[in-house]
């Protein structure tokens, strides 16, 4: 069993000081297989604020721990115009990770990072066709037996919220994207981007054919969006995945909700055999 734990939008420059700490404390009272940072080191992509970020890092780096890291939309510079399309992510690559498609093997599980910030963009994200490429040939290369893991800062899917409603917006090439995954036989997505998670795991995690989308709350910003702070720990397998909620409670992290997902065939389902809600019906049409 592979041990994750997955921590988003920490944005440094907008971030609780505690919260920063009390993270490092659990990854190393943890000690997880791999950290997973789905974008959104900083708030506006000064360099202060990627120091900070990159020295929260180093220190869990040289704790031991192995992260995969991938871009978001505010590491990416909004005000100083020629930085942002000429050089976007130069600050990104010196202080967290030259790598924008990183990739990390561990026993049973293969993990890969795409980067979905864009210049032109601004908040939404967008997959490019040669990144399309990337993770059919990638996946391609590992242990047919792994569970294939794909992480992004934007979420594939605009997210179902409240009664109906939905959070966010696809990625650009999303349907291209989704054929792609669905070649690759990607298991499960991570995501951040929307600063909403769940305080129960069962509604933050959710169908689409093969995959499973497991969504992350902030870890660390104070810009919260009517929940707390929070981080997930995913346990993965090959036919089973279990996600539990950490949240911030008055002065330190806790554990929440628990929700375990078996394999269906081609799909997921709660433990006990009830589908998961999927966010759409098929994957590629």
């Amino acid at each position: 069993m592979a041990r994750i734990l997955h921590l988003s939008d920490l944005h440094f420059g907008a971030h609780d000081p505690k919260l920063v700490e009390a993270i490092a404390c659990r990854v190393d009272e943890e000690h997880p297989d791999l950290v997973v940072i789905s974008g959104d080191f900083t708030q506006r992509a000064r360099t202060e604020q990627f120091r900070d970020a990159g020295r929260f890092l180093t220190r869990l780096r040289e704790a031991g721990h192995e992260v995969l890291a991938v871009p978001g939309n505010h590491d990416i510079p909004l005000y100083n115009v020629l930085r942002r399309f000429l050089s976007p992510l130069t600050r990104y690559r010196q202080y967290i990770d030259d790598t924008l498609c990183p990739f990390h093997e561990l026993p049973g599980a293969s993990i890969l990072g795409i980067n979905t910030a864009r210049s032109a963009t601004f908040k939404d994200g967008s997959i490019s066709h040669e990144q399309i490429r990337f993770i059919r040939d990638t996946f391609a290369k590992t242990d047919p037996d792994n569970v294939r893991i794909l992480v992004t800062h934007h979420p594939l899917f605009a997210l179902p919220v409240g009664d109906g409603g939905e959070h966010g917006v696809p990625v650009h090439h999303q349907q291209d994207a989704l054929a792609a995954i669905a070649e690759a036989g990607v298991d499960l997505l991570l995501a951040g981007h929307n600063h909403l998670a769940s305080t129960h795991a069962s509604s933050l995690v959710h169908g689409a054919g093969r995959a499973l989308i497991v969504q992350a709350g902030t870890a660390t910003s104070t810009r919260v969006r009517g929940e707390g702070q929070s981080f997930n720990h995913i346990e993965v397998e090959a036919n089973h995945v279990k996600v539990t909620i950490e949240t911030w409670q008055d002065d330190r992290f806790a554990r929440g909700d628990s929700q375990c997902f078996d394999r269906n065939g081609e799909h997921w389902d709660l433990a006990g055999g009830e589908p998961v809600n999927e966010v759409i019906e098929e994957v590629a049409q």
